[in-house]
C-alpha cells in the first residue's frame, strides 16, 4: 500500500458478522429438520398457499365459486365424486372441489388479517407496558386482561351480534378478542431482556425510547412472537371456520368452509361429501399450521402460551 491511500476494507467480512449470520441460520435449519413433522407442516401450508394463489387457473369450475354470486346447475344437483366432479356438487350443482379451492383464499385472508391487527394493537402494547412499568404497565395490562377473561369465542360471537354477520365482521371480531395474547406474551418478553447490557448501552448513549424499543428490544423477542403467528393461525382459521358454520361468518354464497360444512349437514348422512371435503381441508390446514408451529418453537427453542 502506497503513502497517503486507504486500504478498503469489507465491514461484513471483517468482523466475521456474514459468516456468523450463515453460521446461524444453518444451526436453525438443522434444528428445524430435525423435527419431520414440521417439514410436513411446512408442506402443508405450501399447498394451501399455491392453491390460494392459483385458485382461478386450476378449479376446474371457476365460475361455481364466486363471493357474491355463482354459477348454478340444478340438474347436476348432489352428484357423488366422479371424474367430472372429484369432490362432487352441492345442493345448487356447484363443483365441490372449484368451491374448496377457493375457499382457501378466504380462510388465509381471515387469518391473515386477523393476527396482523391482533399483533398490531398488543405489540405495541406490550412494548410500552413492559419498558415503562408503572401505572402504564398496569392499566395496559389490566386492560388486556378483561379482555381475556372471557372466552374468545363468546366475545367474537357478541361483536358479530352487534355488528352483522359477515366475513369482515368476523375478522373484526376476531381481532379485537386476539390481541390480548400477544400484549402478555410481548410484556413478559420485554420484562426479561430490557435490563440487558445491550439496552442499558443504548440508553447510555442517549438513544430515544422509540429507538430502544424497536431498534433494540422488538428484535430480540421476535422469536417467540413467530412461533406463536405460526400457532395462532391454525386457531384463527378454526374459530373463523367456526363462526361461518353458526351462520356468524362469511355468508353464502361464498365458499367458506365453515359456511359450506354447515349447508351441508342437512343432507348427512346420504350426502356425506358435502361436509367431508370442507370439514377435510379445515383439518388439514389447521394441522399444517400446527406442526409449523412446533417445528419453529424447538428450531427458535422458546416456548408460548
Amino acid at each position: 500500500m502506497t503513502e497517503g491511500t486507504v486500504e478498503e476494507v469489507d465491514p461484513i467480512e471483517s468482523d466475521g458478522r456474514f459468516d456468523r449470520f450463515l453460521e446461524d441460520a444453518r444451526r436453525l435449519l438443522y434444528r428445524f429438520r430435525q423435527n419431520p413433522m414440521s417439514i410436513i407442516g411446512l408442506g402443508i401450508i405450501i399447498f394451501f398457499i399455491l392453491m390460494a394463489i392459483f385458485a382461478p387457473w386450476i378449479a376446474p369450475y371457476p365460475g361455481d365459486a364466486g363471493y357474491k354470486t355463482t354459477d348454478t346447475h340444478f340438474d347436476q344437483r348432489f352428484e357423488a365424486p366422479s371424474l367430472d366432479h372429484p369432490m362432487g356438487t352441492d345442493q345448487a350443482g356447484r363443483d365441490l372441489l372449484s368451491r374448496v379451492i377457493f375457499g382457501s383464499r378466504l380462510s388465509l385472508q381471515l387469518g391473515l388479517f386477523v393476527l396482523v391487527v391482533a399483533m398490531g394493537i398488543g405489540i405495541p402494547v406490550g412494548l410500552v407496558a413492559g419498558y415503562y412499568g408503572g401505572k402504564i404497565g398496569t392499566v395496559l395490562m389490566r386492560t388486556a386482561d378483561v379482555f381475556l377473561s372471557v372466552p374468545a369465542l363468546v366475545l367474537a360471537l357478541a361483536v358479530i351480534v352487534a355488528l352483522e354477520p359477515g366475513l369482515r365482521n368476523a375478522m373484526i371480531a376476531i381481532s379485537i378478542v386476539w390481541w390480548p395474547w400477544y400484549a402478555r406474551l410481548v410484556y413478559g418478553e420485554v420484562l426479561s431482556v430490557k435490563e440487558e447490557t445491550y439496552v442499558q448501552a443504548a440508553r447510555g448513549i442517549g438513544s430515544g425510547t422509540r429507538r430502544i424499543l424497536f431498534r433494540e428490544i422488538f428484535p430480540n423477542i421476535l422469536s417467540p412472537i413467530t412461533v406463536k403467528f405460526s400457532l395462532d393461525m391454525g386457531y384463527a382459521i378454526l374459530v373463523g371456520a367456526g363462526l361461518g358454520f353458526l351462520g356468524l361468518g362469511a355468508q353464502p354464497p361464498a365458499p367458506e368452509w365453515g359456511t359450506m360444512t354447515a349447508q351441508g349437514r342437512d343432507y348427512l348422512p346420504r350426502r356425506w361429501w358435502l361436509t367431508t371435503f370442507p370439514g377435510l381441508a379445515i383439518f388439514l390446514i389447521v394441522l399444517g399450521f400446527n406442526f409449523l408451529g412446533d417445528g419453529l418453537r424447538d428450531m427458535f427453542d422458546v416456548e408460548v402460551d
